[in-house]
């Protein structure tokens, strides 16, 4: 398609370094935009610094060793969602996953109760998410996923939540709550943080199956999340871009950290995303800084990649920590 906008120049200069967390790309279940490997050359023909392959159905670390092996100027990290086809919450696939150098973990999204139990409809014109034609052919082809809850049946944080969530402090990951309900990634937040996670995520919190309002993003914040704010959310019309802007205004943009969730045949190309997004931004009223903030070093931080030398102080002194 033709008719996607094109980021400027000065959004492209504010985007150089940063890392795209959320990307659907070849290889892959469905039909994606652009693969691994041609993607990796065009970040770094734009100075970005990487991306994470998500994949709702399959582990992606040893996919991004092959293609951090082709091109290593690209830091591409490998990831892993905690849906049935892995096992659901299954510590060893978290364990194998971390030991391969994967970075991400995403609590359940497509098997998540939340999402299986949403009762939402996508807005009149929304485009729905390629994922749920794969759903529904499995049911239809009477193959029946069991739902993954991260809770127990008292509502506490399950047992087998605990126990990847132990993995993943274990190898400094990035827990991420996929499409789980809002009442839900604060309960498992709090877990994270008590078993030593340090780097949190609230996935894409205006979609369709969430809709956390303002002050329930903010309250999750308390412990040191940041709040996805993904492009297409509302580049596909699942939410309004005043919704969009206006929860980042709300939150603050030292809590939010911008990726593209892109790669789907019809949307802008994935190199494109967070330059678009950034113009958006700017478009807005958002300081360069505050862009900066929200794409590039709160990016990095989650990424697990060294801070520049513009990022804030917090996010040197807790690199530091790590180190």
């Amino acid at each position: 398609m033709s008719n996607h906008p094109v980021p400027s120049t000065r959004a492209l200069d504010l985007v150089r370094g940063a890392y795209d967390l959320h990307v659907h790309i070849a290889p892959d279940v469905m039909k994606r935009r652009v693969s691994d490997l041609e993607l990796a050359p065009r970040f770094k023909e734009r100075g970005m610094a990487g991306f994470v392959l998500k994949s709702h159905y399959v582990p992606t670390a040893e996919r991004a060793a092959v293609v951090r092996a082709v091109h290593p100027e690209v830091d591409v990290r490998g990831a892993i969602t905690l849906n049935a086809s892995v096992g659901g919450l299954n510590p060893v696939a978290v364990e194998i996953a971390g030991r391969s150098g994967a970075q991400f973990v995403w609590l359940p999204t497509v098997d998540s109760d939340n999402q299986r139990s949403c009762l939402a409809e996508e807005p009149e014109g929304a485009t729905p998410p390629m994922w749920a034609q794969l759903q529904e052919d499995l049911r239809s082809a009477g193959i029946q996923s069991p739902t993954v809850d991260v809770l127990d049946q008292d509502g506490a944080v399950s047992e087998a939540t605990l126990q990847v969530l132990t993995v993943i402090a274990a190898h400094d990951m990035t827990l991420a709550t996929g499409h789980l309900h809002g009442d839900e990634s604060a309960k498992v937040i709090a877990a994270a943080r008590e078993r030593g996670v340090r780097r949190l995520v609230v996935t894409h919190p205006e979609f369709t199956s969430q809709r956390i309002p303002a002050a329930g993003q903010k309250e999750l914040t308390a412990h040191g999340a940041y709040l996805e704010r993904c492009l297409t959310t509302p580049l596909t019309g699942k939410v309004d871009w005043d919704v969009w802007l206006g929860d980042i205004r709300a939150a603050g943009p030292e809590f939010s950290v911008v990726s593209s969730d892109l790669g789907q045949p019809f949307n802008p190309p994935v190199e494109d995303g967070l330059g678009i997004a950034a113009d958006i931004l700017l478009e807005a009223g958002f300081s360069e800084e505050e862009v900066r903030l929200m794409v590039v070093h709160n990016s990095r931080w989650l990424a697990g990649a060294a801070p520049l030398e513009d990022a804030p102080e917090s996010h040197r002194t807790a690199q530091e920590l790590a180190s």
